[in-house]
């Protein structure tokens, strides 16, 4: 997606905003996230925001959203990629430090999508509870995608993005393309080569961020499942993977600017983890050695996992 069409889909962001009540939750750490009552964020201008640095999603096209499944019947709240389909808001409560949206996808004997937004044990990330629902008569498939672009100041519209934790059992898809609808049962093309269902340490600069689809199984009727997500900034690559640490996320992409960023994440290092989803948490990275390590691996964990994959 090309930025000549920024006040169009500026436009659409700013309708899709403030079509939505919601909250904004800040954390001790400087992170602001805005949260709209569909579950979807950007809320009060504030996507993921890091006082003193400015704003990593919501620059240009508010490209952000999620999407869910129950069988063949899907149905996603995001902004400008994809608005509100197939889906119906339940309730939303929000207080100043969390804010919970339940929603239904398919009707009220669909899949039902609770999402706890809070504090988590970081202070640079808040977590997004999410809890899938079977309220069918019958046991179904149930999936959930989440897509995101970031725009990652100073350089919005030209940042590194890396994606961790291709591997985990419950993801089955993953690329760069934050741009497309969060639909689970369609998977969307890359926009950097070589970005598909691999881990990638700095693809860029370009302008792209992150999709993720994960397919939890068939759910009995009445059944639930639960994982995490979290969002979030920190002041530098070492100290985004130490919060991602802290949490326990499996599976997660950074953004990074493309003037400093390549080189250690700083001045900002924008966060989007996942925990509960099958995969191994990323230890929190004590010294440096051992962090470089860590990055130069993701490329052979990518290659394996991409090996299983073809078998």
């Amino acid at each position: 997606m090309k930025k000549f069409k920024l006040a169009s889909l500026a436009a659409l962001s700013a309708l899709a905003m403030s079509a939505h009540a919601g909250q904004v939750v800040n954390t001790t750490g400087g992170v602001s996230l805005g949260i709209q009552d569909m579950g979807a964020l950007g809320f009060g201008g504030v996507g993921i925001s890091l006082a003193g640095s400015g704003d990593g999603i919501t620059p240009g096209c508010l490209c952000e959203g999620w999407g869910a499944s129950l069988g063949a019947s899907a149905g996603w709240s995001a902004n400008a990629n994809g608005g509100n389909v197939n889906v119906g808001l339940v309730s939303f409560g929000s207080t100043a430090t969390s804010a919970t949206s339940i929603v239904n996808v398919g009707g009220a004997s669909g899949l039902q999508v609770k999402q706890e937004y809070g504090l988590s044990t970081s202070t640079a990330l808040v977590k997004d509870h999410v809890t899938l629902t079977n309220n069918g008569a019958v046991a179904a498939d149930a999936r959930y995608s989440r897509s995101m672009d970031w725009d990652i100041p100073p350089t919005e519209f030209n940042e590194y993005v890396t994606i961790g934790g291709v591997g985990a059992t419950k993801l089955i898809f993953s690329n760069d393309n934050g741009f497309a609808t969060p639909n689970p049962l369609a998977n969307p093309g890359e926009l950097s080569g070589g970005t598909t269902n691999v881990n990638f340490v700095d693809s860029g600069p370009n302008d792209h961020g992150a999709y993720f689809t994960f397919d939890f199984g068939s759910l009995a009727a009445g059944e639930s499942v639960s994982f995490d997500i979290f969002y979030g900034a920190a002041g530098s690559e070492a100290a985004a993977f130490s919060a991602l640490g802290a949490v326990g996320a499996e599976v997660y992409s950074l953004g990074q600017n493309s003037r400093t960023g390549k080189t250690d994440g700083t001045p900002d290092t924008f966060i989007f983890g996942f925990a509960g989803v099958g995969g191994t948490p990323v230890p929190a990275v004590p010294e440096p050695e051992t962090y470089a390590l860590m990055l130069a691996g993701l490329g052979i964990v990518g290659f394996m996992a991409r090996r299983r994959r073809a078998a």
